[in-house]
């Protein structure tokens, strides 16, 4: 009898291993690099700390540097010009008048495939719940037609929390949602309403058979406009009136007592934009702090839903056998006037704007802690992202940081691995381009990973080329450019990861090799020419 009770746990997971795991992928929008309580901050992310320290935390994961490239990246595997989102989606589908190329046609193409696709080919339940932001009016590129079973959420790339319309609606499958129920005691909310449909999709999977299921849950939290709850709002309000100057030195402080960066790294200075927090009038402390607590409370409550998306599978028996994977699509959000703008209580009521209130760039600057720049920028603040893979039949817990460099197009070949499915080169009749990504599973298991070549990245002329330790990062590379030196900046990411001492001027050979491979890869995914403008 005692024999068998001690096999029991070593046949348990042997049934496990034989078991195709869950995935959930979770996304978050336009949150800094700090906002994590585990990455720094002193907001209440108790269930995402939680994944964190039990899995495995990359410090280094790089996304495509704003919503919707990085979006097309994660779902396809490729960089996002070759899915045909080299700079954003159109609302309506490009016209041959319009001469613009293939790369930046705004819509995900037919020679990648997502996901969803790749995960139903291995027999698995596909759904997704949040904010889509890789098509436009057509619908052939929305999520139902793009290998998910189930859907709801937003196809655009913003909306109102509680009151979306428009263009900016809601959908269920591909129809608007008009009634928008609210699945709490509390009014709408979309972050309730993503998680909740979510949840329900496992649910009813588990009631049907219990496939092995992908969730892609993709919340439009904390992206612009800055609508919280009330009851998060009032936790947070007054616990930023000490400003952004103090805010940056806490967390700053912070990360190195968590380990996250060495010690001899170095703060970087406050944007030259932003005034010193003392130089502003009471009145603009208290209007600019408000802003702050409510975009807190918008990543509160994010933890909350994904909280219960956790109680769910523990309740369902399928917690130890899901691979979670959590991260940011970019940076923090500078976007808007420089202290931010518009009220987040009054701004909440149905008819205003979806685009008010925003955060600006001086909180901005903080969230990024410790680095510089911003969302749209290939600089660590822009495209360095918190990520966190959580596994329990994998992932043993107690982890340190993993340091090596990886990128969003890393998580197809992931996907593709750990469901059996592999990535192919044709679907539904259509030729795929190979993807340069590489699994994480080395990583899961204590190993380095199989990378053979650099990491690469470019949105709006921002650009970088990550080798090694070595990190080549420009601003307005141009094809007449992109071989100037001048044009470019280098660093030395782990003595110097908050790339305060540009080395460019004292390894000029160094920089011309490493522009000419950002070239040659440019080339290849169709970077340029940059879309004409429409006559």
């Amino acid at each position: 009898m005692m024999r068998t009770l001690l096999l029991l746990p070593f046949l348990v997971s042997l049934l496990h291993a034989a078991e195709k795991p869950n995935i959930v992928l979770i996304m978050v929008d336009d949150m800094g690099y700090s906002d994590l309580n585990c990455w720094g901050s002193e907001l209440e992310t108790p269930n995402i700390d939680s994944l964190a320290e039990n899995g495995l935390r990359f410090t280094q994961f790089y996304n495509s540097a704003r919503c919707c490239p990085t979006r097309a990246s994660l779902m396809t595997g490729l960089h996002p010009h070759q899915t045909g989102i080299g700079h954003m989606t159109r609302e309506d589908a490009p016209d041959a008048k319009d001469n613009i190329p293939p790369a930046y046609a705004g819509n995900i193409n037919d020679s990648c495939v997502t996901l969803a696709q790749v995960a139903k080919s291995a027999g698995y339940a596909t759904f997704m719940a949040g904010k889509w932001h890789l098509a436009g009016y057509n619908q052939e590129d929305w999520p139902l037609q793009r290998g998910f079973d189930r859907f709801y959420g937003t196809i655009a790339g913003a909306a109102h929390y509680f009151h979306p319309e428009g263009w900016r609606s809601v959908y269920d499958g591909n129809q608007k949602d008009t009634e928008l129920k609210s699945t709490t005691d509390r009014p709408y909310y979309t972050t309730d309403a993503f998680a909740d449909h979510a949840i329900q999709y496992i649910e009813d999977n588990k009631q049907a058979g219990d496939k092995p299921f992908f969730l892609y849950l993709a919340f439009n939290a904390p992206h612009w406009p800055l609508h919280a709850p009330d009851q998060e709002l009032a936790k947070y309000r007054g616990k930023f009136d000490m400003g952004w100057d103090k805010l940056r030195e806490e967390r700053f402080k912070k990360q190195k007592e968590l380990g996250l960066i060495p010690a001899n790294w170095k703060l970087s200075p406050r944007d030259a934009a932003v005034p010193a927090w003392d130089t502003l009038t009471p009145e603009k402390q208290a209007e600019c702090s408000l802003r702050m607590s409510a975009y807190a409370a918008m990543i509160d409550r994010v933890d909350q839903k994904i909280g219960d998306l956790i109680a769910e599978l523990k309740k369902n028996g399928q917690f130890d056998n899901t691979l979670i994977m959590f991260l940011s699509d970019n940076g923090a959000c500078a976007e808007g006037p420089l202290l931010g703008d518009g009220d987040p209580i009054a701004d909440r009521a149905a008819g205003k704007p979806s685009f008010n209130p925003v955060l600006g760039k001086a909180w901005a600057n903080a969230c990024a802690t410790p680095y510089r720049l911003y969302k749209h920028f290939a600089h660590e603040g822009g495209a360095n992202t918190p990520f966190i893979a959580h596994w329990p039949a994998r992932i043993k817990p107690g982890r340190d940081w993993f340091r090596e460099p990886a990128q969003i197009i890393d998580v197809m070949a992931t996907v593709a691995d750990i469901t059996g499915a592999g990535y192919p080169k044709e679907f539904a009749g259509h030729p795929i381009l190979p993807i340069d990504g590489v699994s994480l599973t080395a990583a899961f298991d204590g190993k380095a990973l199989d990378r053979k070549s650099p990491l690469f990245i470019e949105h709006e002329n921002n650009a970088f080329v990550r080798d090694g330790d070595w990190k080549l990062v420009g601003r307005n590379v141009t094809p007449a450019s992109g071989l100037k030196p001048k044009k470019w900046e280098l660093y030395h990411i782990s003595e110097d990861g908050t790339e305060l001492n540009n080395l460019a001027k004292q390894e000029p050979d160094r920089v011309k090799q490493m522009s000419a491979e950002w070239q040659k890869w440019a080339d290849r995914v169709g970077v340029y020419p940059k879309p004409a403008a429409k006559k």
